[in-house]
């Protein structure tokens, strides 16, 4: 699978956590604190983050209850930093 298929795949997955309610790539680029640009860029497939392939198979290699603590563990992480 491709990076970009990854990011729509995951944009599509936020959208339908809130009832279906479409996100803006503006927003969700805010949200993770890119640009709007790049952020386009990853979807379309122009460019792409280079750890992701690795990250996703490093997840790929846990049970889903240890990524579902790791994924909340890492956002609790990230809005204490904020």
């Amino acid at each position: 699978m491709k990076t970009n298929d990854i990011i729509n795949l995951l944009h599509n997955a936020i959208e339908a956590e809130h009832l279906g309610k479409k996100i803006s790539q503006k927003k969700m680029a805010d949200e993770f604190g890119i640009s709007m640009r790049t952020y386009q860029e990853w979807r379309l497939g122009n460019s792409a983050p280079m750890a992701i392939p690795v990250v996703f198979n490093m997840l790929g290699k846990l049970k889903d209850a240890d990524i579902v603590r790791l994924v909340r563990k890492i956002n609790d992480g990230q809005k204490e930093a904020v």
